[in-house]
């Protein structure tokens, strides 16, 4: 049986002093997965414990790929638990419920869910909830389940995650996996780069598109502006010229109808 990454490096994890931890997650060595070139860029995988799936998830949370400070926590984390005595698999889900969306990200997100209607779709008064009392309901995850690099800084986007074999292969492989093991969730992509590859992903693990919410803008807070649209707060007129309020209507309007249909 292959071996899966977790069994390989949760062992070294364990076994690494602090201070081996932080150059670990400055410049990865031992936890390096994969490296290699793509033209002029130089593009490192990583290790981090993101592995766990909440299989009874009703909504599941897609982004690109963790950055470097999640990839901190989720190791300081697991090292944490590994220490207590926790099991690899427990340390593993206590990882994903410490290193998920904090901040104001988190509150545009909950704001923009709960306004087209996913938090009745799943059966709460709020998807704050999601964070709190009801984690068992989400499943928090990546279109690149471990932290992507491009000449040492955080991917965010480019150069393209299906294009580019490397990075092609962690869609193929683990997010194709997981859309398999959760054949009844809804799914939302953060910005349209996630979008395209979970719908690249959904397709070859024979999940219907009408399970994906794309178009959601991303929560960050360098969306404020095509956000407050979104949500209402800020009027067409005052929109600044780098946000397109007719592409944000049309994503708007095809979440909404797929929320509706799948609520029956």
């Amino acid at each position: 049986m292959e071996q899966k990454p977790a069994d390989h490096f949760l062992p070294l994890i364990k076994k690494m002093s602090p201070d081996e931890l932080e150059r670990e997650i400055l410049e990865p060595s031992k936890l390096l997965m994969e490296k290699e070139r793509h033209g002029s860029l130089k593009i490192e995988v990583a290790y981090a414990p993101f592995d766990h799936i909440n299989p009874a998830a009703r909504l599941v949370v897609v982004g690109i790929t963790p950055g470097r400070q999640q990839m901190g926590n989720a190791l300081k984390e697991a090292c944490k638990q590994l220490h207590s005595g926790a099991a690899p698999c427990e340390a593993l889900a206590a990882v994903k419920a410490v290193a998920s969306f904090s901040g104001s990200m988190r509150a545009n997100l909950v704001a923009m869910l709960d306004d087209v209607g996913v938090n009745k779709l799943i059966g709460l008064d709020s998807t704050a909830r999601l964070w709190t009392d009801r984690t068992d309901l989400v499943h928090f995850t990546s279109c690149m389940r471990y932290p992507v690099f491009v000449n040492g800084k955080n991917h965010s986007g480019s150069p393209d995650m299906i294009r580019v074999a490397v990075l092609r292969s962690q869609i193929d492989t683990y997010l194709v996996d997981q859309l398999r093991a959760l054949p009844k969730a809804v799914f939302v992509p953060l910005g349209p780069q996630a979008g395209r590859a979970l719908e690249y992903a959904a397709e070859r693990a024979g999940l219907e598109q009408a399970q994906i919410l794309s178009g959601l803008p991303h929560p960050s807070g360098a969306n404020a502006e095509r956000i407050a649209y979104f949500l209402g707060k800020k009027p067409r007129e005052q929109l600044s010229q780098k946000t397109n309020p007719d592409t944000i209507d049309a994503a708007r309007r095809s979440i909404s109808n797929k929320v509706q249909k799948l609520g029956g």
